[in-house]
């Protein structure tokens, strides 16, 4: 029985190699380097298309649990991250070129997997299939899935600009992790007083945008998780000050006082040649992002190596079509992994992969499925992808919201994130599940 991955992304590349390692054949297709989609630049495998950062590394997190409980099942995509970070503060940041070349040489070098760079148009209708094409699925693929499916649903993230480190204005910044997490260095911090963040944030108002091609641009649909920080700053004078420009937790060495407003910059890649906007999505014109971003003091002469980009995202209706498993309820021998399920997070996306990928390889065997417990994190992805209740489907990323209660009541927030992590984790002590 062939057994096929398609797309070469976090998630199908998690969902490859999960199979490869029970020694099964997969085909693995990826349409690079014969075609691109516009948010990707490379031709390397799991490319990071937006952010370095797979958020929060401590494991009392919604987004560092999920990460270690990756780890507890093998995950490939872990293995690679913890060798390719960056200095994050409290973050798993990477150095994305080596982070993509590392997972691409894994891939390519297992002998289970043979990768076929071939654009896919439609669904094999033989064997097993993994579908892991991801948020920027071909057009006619799309068009496939949303004939057999009866349509697919869509929204619009957006992508920060990166600069280059020479061209900061260091007299005008200080080195410092929020709280002082981290080595007190991880992120370049470049304080605003309120008249330059005034100046700033009413010119991000009033910036052009770029066109979206296609849709209504009048009212597109855009995950809260990846707003433009262009209409983060419409709803109001103060929202980005609270958001992604908040100065808690900084203190300026040069004034020794918390700054009105600051853009903090992470490392990009391991030499720290590169920085990422922090919380910068953006659909400004490129021009635009040059002129009104360098209304910040300390980015006054920024060079950008890549300006910000916002793109259309696709994902299914999968609580009407998929199970916990994440194959289709109608077909278990067809899955769906990644964001295209509506998981939302790079590592969300990698874990959906993950178990699409052990459960097509349980299908292979003839063996029952493996299904996660709803309190871990994972386990909570798929029953929330997988709910016929819920109504108004949207992208859900990690987080504690989605996990069962405790059956003790916990106020602080950290206790009670400790809580929910030390009840996830005696379970992946007690199963044998690698």
């Amino acid at each position: 029985m062939k057994v096929r991955v398609i797309g070469a992304g976090l998630a199908g590349c998690e969902a490859a190699w999960q199979l490869a390692k029970r020694g099964i054949k997969t085909e693995l297709y990826e349409m690079k380097p014969e075609k691109r989609t516009p948010a990707h630049s490379t031709d390397l495998f799991a490319e990071l298309v937006c952010s370095n950062s797979f958020k929060a590394a401590r494991v009392n997190s919604a987004a560092g649990l999920l990460k270690e409980e990756m780890r507890r099942l093998g995950s490939l995509l872990m293995e690679c991250a913890d060798g390719c970070s960056v200095p994050a503060g409290g973050a798993l940041a990477v150095d994305r070129t080596l982070f993509s070349r590392a997972v691409t040489e894994k891939i390519k070098g297992n002998q289970y997997i043979e990768v076929i760079g071939k654009e896919i148009d439609e669904i094999p209708d033989d064997g097993i299939n993994i579908i892991a094409t991801g948020p920027l699925t071909s057009e006619k693929l799309a068009e496939n899935i949303k004939e057999r499916f009866g349509g697919a649903l869509s929204f619009f993230d957006a992508a920060a600009p990166i600069v280059t480190a020479e061209s900061i204005d260091m007299e005008r910044t200080f080195s410092a992790s929020r709280y002082g997490k981290g080595d007190g260095d991880d992120y370049i911090n470049c304080p605003m007083n309120r008249e330059e963040y005034e100046l700033f944030r009413d010119e991000l108002v009033a910036a052009e945008r770029a066109p979206l091609h296609g849709v209504d641009v009048s009212n597109p649909k855009v995950y809260e998780g990846c707003m433009p920080i262009e209409v983060m700053a419409q709803r109001g004078g103060d929202t980005i000050r609270f958001g992604p420009m908040k100065p808690v937790g900084l203190t300026d060495p040069k004034t020794g006082h918390r700054p009105w407003a600051v853009l903090q910059l992470r490392k990009e890649n391991s030499d720290g040649t590169m920085y990422n906007l922090v919380g910068f999505q953006t659909n400004l014109k490129f021009g635009e992002q040059k002129r009104v971003f360098g209304l910040i003091p300390a980015l006054r002469n920024a060079e950008f190596v890549r300006y910000g980009v916002m793109h259309r995202n696709t994902f299914i209706n999968s609580p009407q079509l998929l199970s916990k498993t994440f194959s289709l309820k109608s077909d278990p021998d067809l899955f769906f992994a990644g964001q295209i399920t509506g998981v939302e997070g790079y590592m969300e996306s990698g874990s959906s992969g993950l178990l699409a990928g052990i459960n097509a390889a349980r299908r292979y065997f003839g063996e029952e499925p493996f299904v996660l417990p709803n309190y871990t994190m994972i386990g909570a992805l798929a029953k929330y992808i997988s709910d016929e209740t819920i109504g108004n489907f949207q992208p859900m990323g990690a987080n504690i919201g989605i996990l069962p209660p405790l059956e003790e009541k916990i106020r602080d927030k950290q206790l009670k994130a400790q809580a929910h992590a030390d009840r996830s984790l005696l379970w992946f002590d007690n199963c044998e599940c690698k």
